[in-house]
């Protein structure tokens, strides 16, 4: 699986909300749900390669799913 290149926080949140996820709450972390999973997005950029993975799986979309929200 090819991995996703640093994101910043910001436009992770903008592809994640296009995928249906809302900001549940925010502080040092961006807590994000859909109803049914909840995504902790950290506030540092670029979020790293393989951490912006692990989220993206825990939201149920693919690498290029994700890219192309982006």
């Amino acid at each position: 699986m090819p991995k996703l290149p640093g994101v910043n926080h910001l436009d992770a949140v903008r592809a994640l909300e296009k995928s249906g996820f809302r900001i549940a709450r925010q502080s040092k972390h961006i807590v994000m749900t859909d109803g049914t999973r909840i995504l902790t997005i950290p506030r540092h950029n670029p979020i790293h390669a393989i951490t912006m993975g692990n989220i993206v799986r825990d939201a149920g979309l693919t690498n290029e799913q994700f890219r192309n929200l982006l």
